[in-house]
């Protein structure tokens, strides 16, 4: 008996150490929270088929029946201006002609839709392309919102009731489907965007501190691969459900099952710690501990206090709750948070303009959109391997810096060399997506617990900038095309640079505050050089010698 409890000890490991296998725990947590990161990316996308354009024409009352059609053999083949009339030269006596009309025009007021595949014939958007735009713009204004809300809420309330929250509010976009007021739509999908992209903030905080050290970057490649496997679906059912209300229905219905995950996606025990619910904290491990079958000293964590259980986890220093205004206190954290916010624009900036100037893509428009959704594929798997081997820092740094070269050397390449434009775009777009999915790791990485979520809610709302500034780039060309590729290159080249300034975060615990991350800085030491009798010594600051 005496020695199976040796063999039982022997087994046993440090409490600290419960959350760093990896195993069926992790594994079901992450795919419960990628199903909601799936469906919300589907309706984060949705507007480029919903509000996609079509074609139209004129209506022309003296020639159009009660129910006009797009397609004629009268309209005259002369006229292609979508936003005027040909006036015709007299009434017709019978059925319209070519001949009918004259070669002036008129304004035009009403107009004849194709289909009615999209929004545009719905709320009748005919030659208001300005209106057709601002969907979508105001869709990623609302995501940005919605990033920086919900990591205040994460931090604030937990992050498993602000991910469900957030998925099953989304289907509040369901209302799209029975108004017929520009408005109105763009007032729900302004709602449904503030509230469903909250998702993505909480869900990957969530992610990436209930995994060990080791499998950070493993959560966020995960994460990643939710996000484009939601854009590829998304492609799939535009393909085959063409028209707007039947595609709403089908993406955004299945967002109300979310409140099921209530019963199964666990709180972070880290969280727990941090907000004073130590016995929420202990039953999350000790479940933690069942079902990856992590052998603890069970009795010992049952027994232990609330100061002694987070001095395990090494967050004994967290006294009271950190704001984030408490960030502007700390010189570390400013730099670490300009940084990380600068190269989360550049991400999301040369990620969409590339997406937005790919012009080489040629062919129907579902299977051009699964190609730039798969273009991201390789690239995470690029950077889980080069940031679990390598680090976090010098990958990034070396992948913006090659991102701006392709980018540039994009832009300076002419356009006689058309096989080594399109080259140097696809590898382009391939090294972004591995910075992309690398800086937003890094970024949780970078900031303690008790303000990781809003200040990842911070970065998400400068890469939405991003975002959103992408779609002006094509304006550049009418000055010069080079401009708007010298610009991604530029951009990415900066980011690049910035990065020196911040730290190597690969195999480092997760600070919780920010006094802790203001300790460890003051701790590196400084190299100081002294010259004495010609000759220059270099040590250490902190050091007696």
């Amino acid at each position: 008996m005496g020695e199976k409890d040796s063999e039982r000890n022997e087994k046993e490991v440090e409490i600290i150490e419960t959350m760093e296998k990896f195993g069926r725990y992790q594994m079901l947590q992450y795919f419960l929270i990628c199903l909601p990161a799936v469906i919300v990316t589907m309706l984060n996308v949705n507007y480029v088929f919903v509000a996609g354009e079509i074609n139209y024409r004129c209506r022309i009352p003296e020639c159009d029946g009660q129910y006009p059609v797009y397609n004629t053999t009268w309209w005259p083949n002369t006229h292609t201006d979508r936003c005027t009339r040909p006036l015709l030269k007299q009434p017709p006596a019978g059925v319209c002609t070519n001949d009918s009309f004259s070669d002036e025009v008129a304004v035009c007021t009403e107009w004849v839709y194709e289909s009615n595949d999209t929004v545009i014939a719905e709320l009748d958007l005919g030659c208001q392309p300005w209106k057709l735009n601002l969907i979508g713009t105001i869709h990623n204004i609302g995501t940005s919102l919605a990033m920086m809300a919900s990591g205040w809420l994460s931090d604030r309330f937990g992050r498993m009731p602000t991910v469900i929250m957030c998925s099953v509010g989304s289907c509040v976009g369901l209302l799209k489907i029975f108004t017929s007021s520009y408005p109105v739509y763009v007032l729900i999908e302004m709602l449904e965007a503030t509230i469903a992209g909250g998702s993505y903030t909480a869900g990957m905080v969530l992610m990436i501190e209930i995994g060990g050290i080791k499998n950070r970057v493993l959560a966020g490649v995960i994460f990643a691969y939710a996000v484009y496997v939601g854009e590829t679906l998304y492609a799939v059912f535009a393909m085959f459900l063409p028209y707007w209300k039947h595609l709403v229905a089908a993406i955004y219905s299945p967002a109300i099952a979310f409140i099921l995950l209530i019963f199964v996606i666990k709180e972070s025990p880290r969280w727990q710690l941090l907000n004073d619910q130590t016995e929420s904290a202990k039953k999350t491990l000790l479940k933690v501990a069942k079902v990856n079958k992590v052998n603890i000293d069970k009795e010992k964590l049952l027994n232990m206090s609330a100061e002694d259980l987070k001095k395990e986890y090494n967050i004994g220093s967290y006294e009271e709750r950190e704001s984030f205004m408490a960030i502007f206190k700390s010189r570390e954290m400013i730099k670490r948070a300009l940084v990380a916010a600068f190269c989360n624009f550049t991400a999301g900036f040369v990620y969409y303009g590339l997406m937005i100037n790919s012009v080489f893509l040629p062919g129907n428009k579902y299977t051009n959109f699964m190609l730039a959704t798969v273009m991201s594929y390789p690239g995470e798997l690029i950077s889980l391997y080069l940031m679990n081997k390598i680090g976090r820092k010098f990958p990034l740094i070396f992948g913006y810096l090659l991102c701006g070269v392709l980018c540039t050397a994009t832009g300076l390449v002419p356009e006689a060399y058309t096989l080594l434009k399109i080259i140097l775009f696809l590898m382009g777009k391939l090294i972004v997506s591995v910075c992309f999915t690398g800086v937003i790791t890094y970024t949780m990485e970078l900031f303690p617990t008790s303000v990781r979520g809003t200040m990842l809610g911070v970065c998400s709302v400068s890469a939405g900038i991003g975002s959103m500034v992408a779609p002006l780039t094509p304006i550049l060309n009418s000055v010069s095309i080079v401009l708007p590729p010298i610009i991604f290159g530029l951009t990415a080249i900066i980011s690049g640079l910035l990065l020196i300034k911040t730290p190597e975060t690969k195999d480092a615990p997760l600070m919780d505050t920010i006094q802790q991350v203001d300790l460890a800085q003051s701790l590196i030491p400084k190299k100081i050089k002294r010259v004495q009798n010609g000759t220059t010594y270099e040590f250490n600051k902190n050091s007696n010698d």
